[in-house]
């Protein structure tokens, strides 16, 4: 059984969590890592936050603080953020750890002693007031491509499209507003043109990727790869393992993606299995999928392989399943313009289990799809007509008419085991839909039989037969309790705190994937709660 390597993209350590993070890389990944673990697949989930670059240094400096104690603050919220909100990690590492450092500085001199790294002099952007280079996201200008004009100097927010300061039309320092002067200043490029035909021909052999993945990359490849820099003019970050190159870190884009392997190494080391990394890493059978936003697309389907062709050992990735934006209104969320929907602020009000659904069923899976509160209240209640009165509903009516006691019915009719098949029919295809990253049809499939036990048990009227028919009603009751057995674990990697909920109602064990359509159940139900709340527009501040 081949491994599976998840990763998540590296969150910033210069903010909080906001819903557009969560749409892109986190809550994607989640689901179908959960998914894989239920279906007993060697699965592990890796991620990280990164540390370095100039985003960190520039909120350090808004917020009157070294790099060090900004990093540190935003990684407790983060890990806090994820916990509460159901994402879990085999490993959520850090890139200012030594281990990270050691690991970038080696594929560096790896890259750099087979010749794929080379120096040279150029002019960079230079602030006389503040006296320094100015990192590309100190700088900011009007885009060359589509005329927006807070566009950074390292990438353009509103097209997606990376750039180099120079490019930028008007310029200006993001730190004073200056404008800023050029200078003669010595770094080192990666050759990425050195990889342009390997990269060609590994891209046109994913024809399962998305198409907003594959054919993105391929072409921005046909616009013509140059080589990119690979260090920075900074006091912060992974200082470059050369002598003559004192004063300089590595650009984040190189160190970022390597976290992916260094959290890996630190999970082996927490084991105690020192080595057990490198089960995932270099084993070609291992299945490398990167959850990503379509910002980091560039990244992760071009530069980063290009990196681990020129490095040789490592798997390169299986899939990229990127999702595109989700928009708040119309605008796109982003923690340097504070545009956004804080998720700690969220969870200090509101259960995680309805905004998973929200984002789940609104995935901007194939298009940039919008977040409003009108949509987070109609999702909300939703799940509390289908799934939480279907649960609440049955499971009231075994406590008050059945003694608490409930079975799964022997002799059924032709309407029970329609209902019955069709949690197999709905696991299988389930499972084929989040195989092929289509997350958002999973969850309208499961909800989809959601409606149909609902339809089922108005269709029997068991308040009727309990007065006319007991046997039946039971048999009727035994139905719906093994569908929302069953549904506790079909939930669950969508709904992972709504799933355990039902488990500790029903006193259920732990299953697994295959075990649904299987599940019986000859159970005492416990204490019933309402799985949800519904809202209304008042409710929401």
């Amino acid at each position: 059984m081949a491994r599976i390597l998840v990763t998540s993209a590296l969150p910033y350590a210069n903010g909080r969590l906001h819903f557009g993070h969560l749409a892109g890389a986190y809550l994607p990944a989640d689901i179908y890592t959960r998914f894989k673990k239920l279906q007993g697949e060697d699965v592990i989930h890796i991620c990280g936050t990164d540390e370095h670059g100039a985003p960190i240094t520039f909120a350090a400096k808004k917020e009157g603080v070294s790099p060090k104690q900004l990093v540190d603050k935003y990684y407790r919220i983060i890990c806090d953020s994820f916990e509460r909100f159901g994402i879990k990690f085999d490993n959520f590492s850090r890139t200012s750890l030594p281990l990270h450092h050691r690991v970038s500085r080696e594929f560096f001199l790896n890259l750099y002693q087979k010749g794929y790294i080379f120096d040279k002099e150029t002019d960079q952007y230079y602030c006389e007031t503040d006296k320094s280079f100015l990192p590309d996201r100190y700088i900011e200008g009007t885009c060359p491509y589509c005329g927006y004009e807070a566009a950074r100097g390292d990438q353009c927010e509103e097209c997606g499209r990376w750039l180099e300061p120079a490019m930028l039309l008007n310029p200006h320092c993001t730190l004073c507003g200056g404008t800023p002067v050029k200078r003669k200043t010595k770094h080192w490029y990666f050759d990425l043109p050195k990889f342009e035909d390997k990269l060609v021909e590994w891209l046109q052999s994913k024809e399962d990727w998305k198409p907003n993945v594959r054919e993105f990359a391929l072409g921005w490849i046909r616009e013509g790869l140059v080589p990119r820099p690979i260090t920075r003019d900074l006091d912060w970050g992974v200082t470059v393992p050369l002598d003559e190159a004192k004063g300089k870190v590595l650009y984040v884009w190189f160190d970022a993606p390597i976290g992916y392997v260094s959290s890996t190494m630190e999970w082996a080391l927490k084991q105690g299995k020192h080595e057990l990394w490198k089960d995932y890493w270099l084993d070609p059978q291992t299945k490398l999928i990167h959850f990503i936003g379509k910002d980091n697309i560039v990244f992760h389907a071009i530069i980063w392989p290009a990196v681990l062709m020129g490095h040789g050992e490592f798997v390169l990735p299986d899939n990229i399943p990127a999702n595109e934006y989700l928009l708040l209104g119309k605008g796109k969320f982003s923690t340097s313009r504070g545009t956004a929907l804080w998720l700690d602020e969220y969870l200090d009000k509101y259960p995680a289990d309805p905004l998973r659904y929200t984002l789940a069923i609104n995935l901007p899976e194939t298009g940039d799809t919008e977040f409003t509160w009108e949509l987070f209240i109609e999702r909300n209640n939703e799940l509390a007509d289908v799934l939480g009165n279907f649960v609440h509903r049955t499971l009231m009516f075994v406590h008050r008419y059945m003694g608490g006691k409930v079975r799964t019915p022997v002799d059924v009719t032709a309407e029970d085991l329609t209902l019955l098949r069709k949690v197999e029919a709905t696991r299988d295809e389930v499972a084929n839909a989040i195989d092929r990253f289509q997350l958002k049809k999973g969850i309208k499939l499961i909800m989809e039989l959601v409606r149909e036990g609902n339809r089922y048990f108005d269709y029997q009227k068991p308040w009727v037969l309990r007065k006319e028919d007991t046997e039946r009603a039971k048999a009727v009751m035994g139905v719906c309790a093994t569908l929302i057995a069953n549904l506790s674990v079909l939930v669950t990697p969508y709904l992972p705190f709504t799933g355990e909920g039902i488990k500790n109602m029903l006193n259920l064990p732990e299953y697994k994937w295959d075990d649904i359509g299987k599940i019986k159940v000859d159970t005492t139900v416990g204490e019933v709660q309402p799985l949800f709340q519904k809202l209304k527009p008042e409710d929401i501040p």
